[in-house]
């Protein structure tokens, strides 16, 4: 059964997560306990034998070989590739779930496009829902292992009333090496067809709104059993997985305690003559390597956790609740198309009838929230400039008389050439833009000496400030 825990972190608050730790089922701990413990079993089977077993010589060449070790374990780019490889199957994951078919739009068109209340209506109804939830059957059948140990045969899926003794003989008479999750779909386009000509549904906007969510209904079946066929490629897992456990191969012996090159021995000895060689300086000899075993729980807990997501159609404790969803679907479904086939409720004027701004009420726990402002927008408060100038209104209409604005200025045209462009904007572009200006000096410009009189004046100032700043 899923695991589910959002209403413990329905709120933040101090140790929200920290009480998820202690959590067994479903946890990282049921997962890693095994390869931690294998990991602690062979690090403290190693410690021992360099400890105890070895001779000074032998202690020498195991101290190069851990140093190795350790320097050749850094060079495994292990946080990238684990990763996006677990951001990969995440994603997959995500969209596995997504593509699991609902019947739930399906059944509420049949329930209002397919008429009849005689016998044979709730009988059209029924069946092609059932089509529905059967193709549905077939397909989580073919991928998810509690659905086929709850329906290893045909016989059970009849036993189950999914289908029929006489439709599941004109399933097996087709013959096909591929799967057949898709026959029922084709019943029920068949029946729904027949509908339409016995006017069961009464026109063909209907016929093809109910083909429509059928076929959609359709496509989530195909896609989950693509899903279930095209895989991960099989070397990125495996590249992923040697990375993880080379690493920690590596850390095995590259992250025991050895004793210091021969260089700062004897520079620790020289020092201090009357003590013999000891750990260099700032190494600590940690009998329990702590920072190892964190980062084995970390890197293997992040590969525990994609070998976990990468087919949710298992039986762990966080694989998908297939048989729940089965038993949902059938239910409502079929209560939707039977029972609550025009089985409307009487239609009352509400009790907001007369009321032009209804509200509803509060609880005495939620009151608090009826005194907050309603969001109007992220600029409804922005406090505008008192200038009247600045909310002053002008024309943009182009002017088909005035010459084409020109793109470069004169000061920064002389150090790129004649012919270069420039993003800026001069006075002469501003004063020959197609649309009207925007300051108030300008304006009066153009209003008091007309365009071109005033574009030729922009144009001799800008000259003079030009002369200016030749040497």
């Amino acid at each position: 059964m899923t695991v589910s825990y959002t209403l413990k972190v329905a709120e933040a608050r101090f140790g929200a997560f920290s009480g998820l730790l202690l959590r067994w089922r479903g946890s990282i701990y049921k997962l890693l306990y095994k390869e931690f413990l294998l990991f602690s079993a062979l690090y403290a089977v190693l410690s021992i034998t360099y400890r105890l077993l070895l001779t000074q010589e032998q202690k020498h060449i195991y101290a190069q070989v851990a140093r190795y070790c350790n320097r050749s374990a850094d060079l495994i780019p292990l946080s990238f590739v684990l990763g996006f490889y677990v951001t990969l199957v995440v994603n997959r994951w995500w969209s596995q779930y997504t593509s699991i078919p609902l019947p739930d739009q399906l059944m509420c068109v049949i329930s209002a496009c397919v008429h009849g209340v005689d016998q044979s209506g709730r009988l059209l109804r029924r069946t092609l829902i059932r089509y529905a939830n059967l193709a549905s059957v077939l397909v989580l059948r073919s991928v998810s292992t509690r659905v086929l140990k709850r329906f290893p045969t045909m016989e059970h899926v009849v036993d189950a009333g999914f289908m029929s003794q006489e439709e599941r003989k004109k399933f097996e008479s087709l013959k096909s090496d591929f799967n057949k999750y898709w026959v029922p779909c084709v019943w029920f386009t068949n029946l729904a067809a027949q509908a339409r000509k016995d006017g069961r549904i009464r026109d063909d906007i209907a016929l093809c709104l109910i083909l429509e969510e059928l076929n959609k209904y359709r496509a989530k079946c195909s896609m989950l059993f693509h899903y279930d066929w095209i895989s991960i490629p099989l070397v990125y897992t495996q590249v992923v997985t040697i990375a993880v456990y080379s690493f920690f191969a590596l850390s095995l012996v590259g992250r025991q305690f050895v004793e210091p090159e021969t260089g700062a021995a004897k520079l620790q000895e020289s020092q201090d003559p009357g003590k013999g060689p000891s750990p260099a300086l700032g190494d600590l000899d940690m009998f329990v390597p702590l920072t190892t075993l964190l980062q084995f729980f970390f890197y293997a807990g992040w590969l525990k956790v994609a070998e976990q997501l990468i087919n949710p159609f298992g039986e762990d404790d966080d694989d998908f609740e297939t048989n729940q969803l089965i038993d949902r679907n059938l239910q409502v479904s079929l209560l939707s198309v039977d029972d609550m086939y025009q089985n409307l409720p009487p239609a009352e004027k509400d009790q907001y009838w007369d009321e032009a701004q209804p509200q509803p009420p509060y609880t005495v726990a939620t009151a608090a929230e009826s005194l907050r402002p309603s969001f109007l927008g992220s600029t409804f408060n922005l406090r505008m400039s008192d200038d009247p100038e600045q909310c002053l209104q002008v024309e943009a209409s182009p002017r088909s008389d005035l010459p084409a604005p020109s793109t470069q200025t004169p000061l920064l045209g002389r150090f790129l050439g004649t012919g270069a462009l420039s993003p800026a904007v001069s006075l002469r572009n501003f004063g020959r833009a197609r649309g009207a200006p925007r300051t108030p000096h300008l304006l009066r410009l153009r209003t008091e000496l007309g365009v071109e009189e005033a574009a030729s004046r922009i144009d001799e100032a800008e000259e003079s400030g030009d002369e200016a700043l030749e040497p």
